[in-house]
């Protein structure tokens, strides 16, 4: 588990995800979790990895979801993200971006993180740009590709 000032962050169990993707009613959402849930299925070393990062404020009510996509061999992790509407504009995606990336660049074969996002979606673009990325001049399937390095 990761905690911050207001935030506690943590990858869910199988159980956990499982049962998230059951309550889920967008198909697109419901097809990136399960994808999810797979990639932990099958890589369970790298559990964290691939898993649903839950985003909680610090009394338990969850506000969002964090993933990475798994981790590369050449040490490139890449990062998704998800504040629920009524908790967006308070900080709170800069605040568990932040931590993440502390997180990942504590593992000596993380050399990068990298994110997409769609080239209209402002409040996402300040976000990275808060939390050190710039663009890499790669457009992939969601847009623009940022990314940050391990100083």
């Amino acid at each position: 588990m990761i905690e911050t000032n207001r935030l506690k962050l943590y990858a869910a169990s199988q159980d956990m995800m499982e049962t998230f993707i059951e309550a889920q009613t967008a198909d697109v959402l419901k097809a990136a979790y399960t994808e999810m849930l797979n990639g932990c299925l099958e890589h369970p070393d790298q559990w964290d990895w691939y898993a649903i990062w839950m985003i909680e404020l610090k009394d338990g009510t969850h506000i969002g979801e964090l993933c990475f996509k798994g981790l590369s061999a050449d040490g490139i992790a890449e990062i998704g993200y998800g504040i629920s509407e009524e908790y967006q504009n308070n900080g709170y995606a800069s605040e568990a971006v932040r931590a993440v990336l502390k997180w990942a660049f504590s593992h000596s074969k993380v050399v990068a993180v990298e994110a997409e996002t769609d080239s209209d979606n402002i409040a996402s673009k300040r976000v990275l740009e808060k939390c050190g990325f710039s663009l890499n001049g790669i457009i992939g399937e969601e847009g623009p590709r940022w990314a940050v390095f391990k100083c």
